[in-house]
């Protein structure tokens, strides 16, 4: 298995380096050369596979340079931080099942990646005796599940951007609570589109990416994409046992990686096993807004309860993109070089495609507040503001002659704020949360200015 860019300028490459080079260098993003596909024999002998067998299968796949007892320790290190034993387990609540993805060890769906992308680093280092300053930004989650992959590691420093005031409490102190030496938080003061596009900047200075050996964890690395596959066909596995050939996921997302992944695994089981990718929002909704019109512009971040979501510029949709072009790297740069001009693509053209992929709903902030509360009353189960984001696209876009997967992509005590308005008290406190406001925290505060930030990471880079 190779892997190119979405823009075709460069040679392809094995897995383990594809995973170190993160972002590709002529500006695109790595995909596999072909997308893999499986049998219907091959669902029948997964069927019965606990999470972490199945994801050695499917990463299989698109891994061959890495020994097979290798990857499965791996995974299985990957893993055994999860508190749950069938890492991502699933629920029915009236008329939906709710995937559970947050029972990491920061309470988010990124563990489920960032675990075992912090040891593929390590892997591939401890082999290279090679070092990495990894640099990212998150909007909430991604910044402590991936602080939390690499914190302590060896030969690896991490430096994560996140916009000032905009995540919640506890996201921001999930990440400025750990004090490892070889961890360094930066606040900027902006938006996550802001932080995004300054680590994107970043990596395309080819002469400081190579001096300081960056590394990327945000979803714009493709391994933090096929990590996430898994879950999907856990999920279709489990559903396919009690007799649904066919079933439907509706996605919260702002940044289109998770769903993208839901993309690669409908394209990697037997055709009508995932039908419909509901693809929902919150305010934010250029994702949403191209689904139903086509219309990918750039709008104002707005504030919401659920700040994961909160960004205009989506890192992954260029993936989704190639596919949209035929696979055709040169008109995938000159889209992406036109909406860095303008902030617009007018893919109206493409409508009928999509359609075939996704549906999509942008959910309101009194809406996803009554969906944590109508829910939370009628079945006792608490939902986090994303996951209800999900949840109310689900209950109106689903197709009764099939089951919905509702990806539930945090634990509601992140978002006590918002659970608070929703159902007028607390959420209980697990206890990996619990003290994070006594807790000494770290983080430069600086301004979303490139010289700024790339100064501060030269400065404190391994070298």
């Amino acid at each position: 298995m190779r892997y190119i860019s979405t823009r075709g300028g460069i040679a392809p490459l094995r897995f383990q380096d594809a995973v170190m080079m993160g972002l590709a260098r002529d500006g695109g993003l790595l995909l596999p050369e072909t997308l893999p596909t499986v049998t219907a024999g091959m669902l029948d002998r997964w069927q019965y596979l606990p999470y972490q067998y199945l994801a050695k299968e499917i990463l299989s796949l698109f891994i061959d340079d890495i020994p097979e007892n290798d990857l499965e320790d791996l995974i299985e290190r990957a893993y055994a931080s999860f508190t749950h034993p069938q890492v991502t387990p699933m629920t029915r609540q009236g008329d939906v099942y709710i995937l559970e993805l947050f029972h990491g060890p920061t309470l988010a769906f990124k563990d489920v990646a960032l675990q075992l992308l912090g040891n593929l680093f390590a892997y591939v280092l401890e082999r290279t005796g090679g070092f990495m300053n990894i640099l990212g930004a998150t909007s909430g989650d991604t910044g402590s599940a991936a602080i939390a992959g690499v914190r302590g590691k060896n030969n690896i420093n991490i430096f994560i951007l996140h916009p000032h005031g905009r995540t919640s409490l506890i996201q921001a102190l999930q990440m400025t609570t750990v004090l490892d030496p070889n961890v360094f938080n930066m606040a900027v003061r902006g938006t996550f589109d802001d932080a995004q596009a300054l680590v994107k900047a970043i990596f395309n200075d080819l002469a400081f990416r190579d001096r300081h050996r960056l590394g990327a964890v945000n979803s714009i690395n493709w391994a933090r994409v096929l990590a996430q596959v898994v879950y999907y066909v856990y999920a279709y596995l489990k559903l396919r046992k009690l007799g649904h050939d066919s079933v439907d996921f509706s996605v919260p997302t702002g940044n289109f990686g998770d769903i993208f992944a839901g993309y690669v695994a409908r394209t990697l089981l037997p055709r009508g096993c995932i039908r419909t990718l509901i693809l929902a929002t919150n305010a934010n909704d250029i994702l949403a807004r191209f689904v139903a019109e086509g219309d990918y512009s750039r709008g104002q971040v707005q504030a919401t309860s659920s700040p994961s979501m909160d960004i205009q510029i989506a890192s992954n949709f260029e993936r989704y993109l190639y596919y949209l072009r035929g696979e055709d790297g040169n008109a995938v740069g000159r889209d992406m070089d036109n909406f860095a001009a303008t902030g617009l693509l007018d893919l109206s053209a493409c409508r009928k495609q999509v359609a075939e992929d996704f549906r999509s709903r942008s959910v309101s902030e009194e809406e996803t507040l009554a969906t944590i509360g109508e829910f939370y009353r009628q079945y006792g189960y608490l939902l986090d503001p994303h996951t209800a984001v999900g949840v109310k696209a689900a209950l109106e876009l689903r197709d009764p002659a099939r089951p919905v997967v509702c990806l539930a992509t945090a634990h509601p005590a992140k978002f006590g704020a918002a659970v608070v308005r929703a159902i007028g008290s607390e959420p209980p406190l697990p206890p990996a949360l619990a003290g994070l406001e006594n807790r000494e925290s770290r983080c430069a505060v600086l301004d979303a200015d490139l010289a700024t930030v790339r100064d501060f990471v030269a400065a404190n880079a391994l070298k």
